[in-house]
């Protein structure tokens, strides 16, 4: 049985605190599910420049709690936390505190991290895909002790916890929903075994934006990813929520003549961009009917828009939202 559809809204640069407030209200009032941001740090300058990714000019958890205090009802989430970023304990701490003060409306979401310059301007080690997948397990197997009772007693080869009980718990039991994204293979079958929410995004193993990472998402490889998180979570495959981002999202009357223009940068026909579960690009009807065609095939049914085009899909949260 299919799930029902959602809306999560991401921003990523508010012009004042304001700004962050009033569109954290407008997407609950509007009937949007979720409340996001991503996790990135550094701003503009050559090294942001090489990774191809827009700004992001507030912290996330900062963000994150500014949001769960000025709404009521949203979740509020990141797509997603770098475990790199924090330490795992520190991490672990912060997000149940987040969970305590929005009342149970953490939408935990965690990835492996992928970007490359923004570590080296950092200075943060950028270890190899393989290792930087080890640390999430770990930070996974850290979180589901932490939000659990009992002493913590984790001495692993990228996460340490001994000798104490985290707190606070979280309002609901076993915790937070958990949101995995990611690309390729071994996170994908990851999330499939761990998460209740699988976020696809590209295959961002170039350690940066770019036509490769957006080609590793056409429907034809999404079929793939499917397939891996199916391998990952056996017979609770029925229980996970699929989430993508509408990235490449236009509402026009010319959805033809729209995607003609824009495949060529793409590297993509017309045509492969349109099945593209990236891409919501026509009418607000041929945009429906897309989201419901792609549940169908790829069950996917949480759908993430950027704020920049958050009046513009109005019609489609209030038409798809709970059917």
């Amino acid at each position: 049985m299919s799930k029902p559809f959602r809306f999560g809204l991401q921003a990523y640069a508010p012009a004042s605190a304001k700004d962050w407030r009033d569109l954290a209200r407008k997407a609950e009032s509007m009937g949007f599910s979720s409340f996001h941001l991503a996790d990135h740090v550094i701003g503009p300058g050559p090294a942001l420049n090489a990774t191809g990714h827009p700004v992001q000019t507030v912290a996330a958890i900062p963000a994150m709690a500014v949001a769960a205090e000025a709404t009521e009802t949203i979740k509020v989430g990141c797509r997603v936390l770098c475990v790199d970023y924090r330490n795992p304990v520190m991490l672990a701490k912060e997000v149940a505190t987040l969970d305590f003060f929005s009342e149970g409306r953490l939408e935990l979401g965690i990835g492996a991290g992928w970007l490359q310059n923004e570590y080296e301007a950092m200075g943060i080690p950028f270890d190899k895909a393989g290792v930087r997948i080890d640390r999430m397990e770990e930070v996974i197997g850290l979180l589901r002790a932490s939000f659990a009772d009992g002493e913590l007693n984790i001495d692993g080869r990228h996460v340490h916890a001994v000798g104490f009980e985290a707190v606070p718990k979280p309002v609901r039991k076993p915790g937070p929903p958990l949101m995995i994204g990611g690309g390729a293979k071994r996170v994908l079958t990851i999330a499939g075994r761990e998460a209740d929410i699988v976020s696809l995004n590209f295959n961002n193993s170039s350690g940066k934006l770019g036509p490769d990472g957006i080609g590793s998402s056409t429907a034809e490889l999404t079929d793939q990813k499917i397939q891996w998180v199916k391998e990952g979570a056996g017979s609770r495959f029925a229980d996970i929520e699929i989430e993508i981002a509408a990235y490449f999202t236009i509402v026009t009357p010319d959805g033809e003549g729209t995607r003609a223009k824009m495949a060529p940068m793409f590297g993509m026909t017309p045509e492969v961009l349109a099945e593209h579960p990236n891409a919501l690009i026509g009418s607000i009807d041929e945009i429906c009917d897309r989201i419901v065609e792609r549940r169908e095939r790829f069950g996917i049914s949480y759908v993430s828009f950027g704020a920049s085009v958050i009046d513009a899909v109005g019609p489609v949260v209030e038409r798809l939202t709970g059917t």
